[in-house]
């Protein structure tokens, strides 16, 4: 698990997402040119050029009508997966190539038309697929999860992209909803209808890639649940109104509308004000955005786009947590840099005052305890500190005395970040943070020389037992804070750890 991991850290979800279609489309040709599959490799490929070809036209025609920042990362997204579930045409079925042209036109153009505050509401895909059946009478098949041949492919490439973004309680909501449901409504037994449902649907398909889309999927657990149940309920086959059945594409926009409703709406454009160095190799950076950047909760994360030619294996986009507070006027990024430095940092730190960038997907369950009694035990490893800069301030902001304290681990005293807020906050509101350096000769006046380890929560903490534990850093500083504290005896429901996709 441990080389998988490593894999996903090095590369981005969309990045990944796109060679697993890839890798299906060469999967097909390959079972295609040996008759393995009924697909004819030339009608194939013809069909995923002219679909490539109406997706990027499309865009670029919309994003320069609308003045909008595009990702040529989604453009190839969308238009692989409509390759892979529109049955393949040959050049001379006029009425088929027609099908591909509209459905890939109106996949993209509803990521322009379809959206509010610049953020689309429906997956592209199904968006256009579902359009196409309509208008046109002309569904599409699934084809990718309907054939034996390719499941494999489907189900283990999928559940990298699952892992990768850590949604297995989507996925999980999603199954056990689906086939509950398949199950009661079955006509033919149960049994047959699940097998069925396994081995020749979208099922696999639906759930690891498309349910799982970033974008269109809501910022908590718990509505993240309701979400991946809610489109369960609606795969089912035998789920109807009156003579009208869903097909796999209407259950999916009908939950994204569900996630429209509950989630934070619109995108952001920032514009850069300022430029600071935190610390040796950190920087934060201070945006002005366009309209009133308040509806979040200390600790969240946002998607941040910097587009930038010549983007390497982790694209132009990263996930990050916010780090000023609600009540701010300016959104603050505090980013760390290390070489050689991506080409995403690159672009951020090529940025000039008034360069501006895009953020949106607002999300995160790593906040603050509603329960403004209960007491907190933050600890830090880094840039990892980010969300409590935001949450401490915060806590100032409302005057949260409440029993907090801060354990921030770093190598040595000139990588600290954000000690003049948390030191105001000593004075404001009694937070306590002890600064753990693990490589300084001669540690400095109110630092603590070592590790972070259950003797110094101990000690610093005596009761520790009586607090929440929120945990951000490195991946692998996350685990073995939780596995320490699983040992202190701190219940697993008393520690939050920060997580946004990409393990960035």
């Amino acid at each position: 698990m441990t080389y998988i991991d490593n894999f996903l850290n090095k590369i981005t979800m969309y990045r990944l997402v796109l060679y697993y279609l890839l890798v299906l489309l060469a999967a097909a040709f390959f079972f295609g040119f040996f008759g393995i599959l009924p697909y004819n490799p030339a009608n194939l490929a013809f069909s995923t050029l002219v679909i490539l070809a109406a997706c990027w036209a499309t865009n670029t025609a919309f994003a320069k009508g609308f003045g909008a920042i595009t990702n040529v990362e989604s453009i190839y997204i969308t238009a692989l997966i409509l390759a892979l579930i529109i049955t393949p045409v040959a050049p001379d079925n006029y009425a088929g190539v027609g099908f591909l042209i509209f459905a890939s036109a109106w996949a993209m153009a509803s990521k322009f038309i379809f959206a509010i505050g610049r953020k689309h509401i429906f997956n592209a895909a199904a968006f256009g697929v579902a359009l196409s059946a309509f208008v046109l009478n002309q569904p599409a098949t699934w084809w990718v999860g309907g054939n034996l041949p390719l499941l494999p492919f489907v189900v283990l490439g999928g559940l990298l992209i699952v892992r990768k973004i850590r949604r297995e309680d989507l996925v999980i909501a999603f199954s056990v909803v689906a086939f509950l449901t398949i199950a009661a409504t079955a006509s033919s037994g149960a049994l047959t209808a699940l097998t069925q449902t396994l081995l020749h649907s979208a099922f696999f398909f639906l759930a690891l890639v498309m349910l799982t889309e970033p974008l269109t999927m809501p910022p908590t657990r718990a509505l993240r649940i309701l979400y991946g149940a809610l489109v369960g309920f609606l795969f089912a086959p035998n789920i109807h109104i009156g003579s009208f059945y869903f097909t796999p594409e209407l259950a999916l926009l009908i939950g994204n509308i569900f996630v429209y409703l509950v989630s934070p709406k619109g995108r952001y454009i920032l514009t850069l004000l300022e430029k600071n160095k935190l610390a040796d190799g950190t920087y934060e950076f201070v945006f002005a955005p366009d309209r009133p950047f308040t509806d979040f909760r200390p600790g969240q994360y946002v998607e941040w786009t910097v587009p930038h030619r010549f983007a390497d294996d982790r694209g132009n986009r990263r996930f990050f947590t916010i780090a000023s507070a609600p009540a701010e006027k300016n959104v603050r990024l505090g980013v760390r840099f290390y070489e050689p430095k991506s080409s995403f940092k690159r672009a951020l730190d090529l940025m000039k005052v008034n360069d501006t960038i895009s953020v949106s997907h607002l999300a995160g369950d790593f906040v603050l305890p509603k329960n403004a009694g209960k007491k907190l035990a933050f600890i830090a490893g880094g840039i990892g500190v980010t969300p409590f800069r935001s949450m401490v301030q915060h806590m100032v902001d409302t005057k949260d005395t409440r029993p907090a304290t801060l354990l921030y681990s770093n190598k040595t005293a000139a990588e600290i970040a954000y000690r003049d807020t948390f030191d105001k906050a000593a004075q404001a509101i009694g937070l306590k943070t002890v600064y753990a350096l693990t490589n300084e000769p001669a540690p400095a006046p109110g630092t603590y020389a070592g590790l972070i380890d259950a003797a110094l929560i101990k000690r610093e903490i005596p009761d520790y037992l009586e607090r929440t534990f929120y945990i951000s850093g490195p991946h692998g500083m996350v685990e073995a804070f939780k596995k320490t504290l699983h040992e202190m005896g701190v219940s697993r429901f008393s520690i939050k750890t920060d997580y946004f996709p990409g393990f960035a």
